[in-house]
């Protein structure tokens, strides 16, 4: 584990504004004394304007559009994310691939952001097909490969592995599969932090933090629950 590890709540489609900014200072109250983790919290745009955070905590929005204005209804540019106080964006999540999102087009997103100086959470993984194909590392090696296209300086750039078939189903990598997995990413891209996400809970969390070589988490259903999400962060550094 990273001597100073990330953990990220993924809130996806839920907390109302009011709710999150609630959340947010509940976690922060019961966590003064915290220096040995970042927390980033991702809940949806509505929620990021405003939402008050200091060091060691920080907002990410969960996705973006690679265009910084224009015709485009419905979206979200990286600089109205940075007006909002973000520091993150989460891209190529699993969910926004199912929905039609390229490598292209996360390719894009990427350079906007770097271009605009937000930090990526560049989400790859591998379907429960493309695993019992025995063809994650190529899936991941395209993911990436594409998905950094032309992009020369990484350090703005964290991966997220995040395997299709661990999201939400409870069941997570084998201990010595994930340590391998990762290594394969890290040796992608020099010096590259790569957290896991995927069924991260307060049970797992400590099988999890034992494999050495993952730099934090990326947390979606337990994100969501204060107690659940202080839990994990506790055991992370502890």
């Amino acid at each position: 584990m990273n001597k100073k590890p990330i953990v990220a709540g993924n809130w996806k489609m839920n907390k109302h504004p009011k709710e999150g900014f609630s959340f947010v200072d509940e976690i922060q109250d019961l966590l003064l004394d915290i220096n040995h983790v970042s927390v980033i919290f991702a809940p949806p745009f509505t929620g990021l304007f405003e939402m008050n955070v200091n060091p060691p905590f920080y907002s990410a929005a969960q996705n973006c559009h690679w265009e910084n204005s224009g015709a485009f209804t419905g979206e979200i540019s990286v600089s109205m994310i940075k007006d909002c106080g973000a520091n993150y964006v989460i891209i190529g999540h699993s969910e926004n691939r199912q929905s039609g999102e390229t490598d292209k087009l996360i390719n894009l997103k990427i350079k906007s952001a770097i271009k605009s100086n937000l930090k990526v959470i560049f989400c790859i993984g591998e379907t429960l097909q493309q695993k019992r194909k025995k063809i994650t590392k190529q899936v991941l090696n395209k993911q990436i490969r594409f998905g950094l296209n032309k992009i020369k300086i990484k350090n703005n750039i964290i991966l997220a592995y995040e395997p299709v078939w661990s999201i939400g189903t409870g069941v997570i990598p084998k201990k010595n599969e994930l340590f391998e997995t990762i290594n394969f990413i890290k040796k992608k891209i020099n010096k590259c932090k790569v957290l896991y996400g995927g069924s991260v809970n307060p049970k797992n969390i400590i099988v999890l933090k034992s494999i050495d070589n993952i730099d934090g988490f990326l947390i979606g259903g337990a994100s969501q629950d204060p107690n659940k999400f202080i839990d994990i962060i506790k055991k992370t550094y502890n």
